[in-house]
């Protein structure tokens, strides 16, 4: 007989299924990035600067940080938490397992941020301003939240495969954004401290393995690791990742679900809730108010070369390296998939925000070049989706041969998109 659930328990349980789903995210980023930008250019905007430059925690742990840092270097390691975990259990047990069926997505996030790059590198040269170099990874980042959320909402009656070929795209685009942070964006590391974080990820792993799967067992390690990977001047969001990568992804002592997917379904709607609006609320309130307002921010040439890599670069580094790897290779789409699904699919891959506004605050030291690239982040991700939302639905609705992938064998049966 199953547990008969109180009130109180059966609408946590319906709001943590709210939280999971994919539209909920995206549409909490929307509102929260809309939000500061509304205030940072409000009559009130020193309120809001203020907001996020207040200091707060234990100088003693040199945690003495801003509202702002706190909520990209703390907050945001939640949602890393939950790719890690996400990564681990796609390598273990889902669509990477399988080196021939990860193949083209994986190759195609490898051109989607290589494109990307060259178009910002190649523009920000021809402007003359070498200092803005430092940002060329901000364009070639894929925030999976709202990109799955715009799937989900204009996506619906599409083959439930091109969801996975997007969902493979954008882990493997966020795991090669995690290297990038990782090796470009560490100045100095402090060894012991590296050391320190990593015994504490040893710990983590050997006891989320065991029957003592416990989240008030873990969640101190998991805070130790964050602190030690904190003090080593690798930015803390990295102990996330690997703390992510630690569950393990099959079942074990007799459970049938795999914790993977237990520490996905529990951290997941703090990600959403919580951590994931609070950084976009903190990231976004780009002031176009002061100073010479947008056309001093459209004056610097990382404006456009953010925007142009994240639409254009980002479009034709997908589409492009796609198109190649299936005319030339073995290699084929998924059951289902066409190449005629990758124009919006490339386009959502173009939306940014998250990791790209973490990039932009890692990239620049002075406001001018932050503000102009946080607002690139926000114009192209905005585009994109305007652009793949429309695709999304004539796509739906067209009809589909009985080999769309081309490769000679009837497409096997899919599910659709919001059955």
């Amino acid at each position: 007989m199953e547990p008969t659930r109180t009130p109180t328990g059966a609408r946590r349980a319906r709001i943590a299924q709210l939280l999971r789903l994919e539209t909920t995210s995206g549409a909490l980023l929307l509102i929260a990035a809309a939000a500061a930008l509304v205030w940072a250019n409000s009559p009130a905007r020193d309120s809001y600067a203020g907001l996020t430059e207040t200091r707060v925690g234990p100088a003693a742990l040199h945690l003495d940080l801003s509202v702002a840092a706190w909520a990209a270097d703390g907050l945001l390691a939640v949602f890393f938490y939950v790719v890690g975990v996400e990564l681990k259990h796609e390598i273990a047990a889902g669509s990477l397992r399988d080196p021939r069926r990860a193949a083209v997505p994986v190759l195609a996030a490898i051109g989607g941020m290589a494109l990307p790059a060259l178009v910002y590198v190649g523009i920000v040269v021809a402007a003359g301003d070498p200092a803005a170099l430092s940002g060329w990874a901000i364009p070639a980042a894929t925030d999976i939240a709202f990109a799955l959320a715009v799937l989900a909402i204009f996506g619906r009656g599409l083959p439930i495969g091109l969801r996975t070929f997007l969902l493979t795209l954008a882990v493997v685009d966020d795991l090669l954004a995690i290297v990038v942070i990782a090796v470009f964006y560490t100045a100095t590391v402090q060894v012991f401290a590296l050391l320190g974080a990593a015994v504490a990820v040893t710990a983590f792993a050997l006891l989320v393995r065991s029957r003592y799967d416990l989240w008030w067992v873990l969640l101190p390690i998991a805070l130790v690791a964050w602190w030690c990977m904190h003090e080593s001047g690798v930015h803390a969001t990295i102990a996330g990742v690997v703390l992510g990568a630690c569950v393990p992804a099959h079942g074990i002592h007799g459970e049938r679900v795999p914790r993977t997917h237990q520490h996905e379904a529990a951290v997941r709607p703090w990600s959403t809730a919580i951590a994931l609006p609070v950084f976009a609320f903190c990231s976004a309130g780009v002031s176009v108010a002061d100073g010479g307002g947008f056309a001093e921010l459209a004056a610097q040439p990382v404006l456009l070369a953010v925007a142009a890599g994240l639409v254009v670069g980002k479009l034709l580094g997908v589409l492009g390296v796609t198109a190649l790897v299936t005319r030339w290779t073995p290699l084929r789409l998924p059951d289902g998939i066409g190449l005629r699904d990758l124009l919006p699919v490339a386009l959502l891959t173009s939306i940014g925000f998250t990791v790209s506004l973490l990039i932009t605050e890692l990239s620049f030291d002075d406001t001018a070049r932050t503000d102009a690239a946080k607002l690139a982040v926000l114009i192209g991700s905005g585009v994109a989706a305007l652009l793949a939302a429309p695709l999304l639905r004539w796509d739906a609705r067209r009809a589909r041969s009985a080999d769309e992938n081309e490769d000679g064998v009837p497409d096997a049966a899919q599910a659709r998109i919001g059955d």
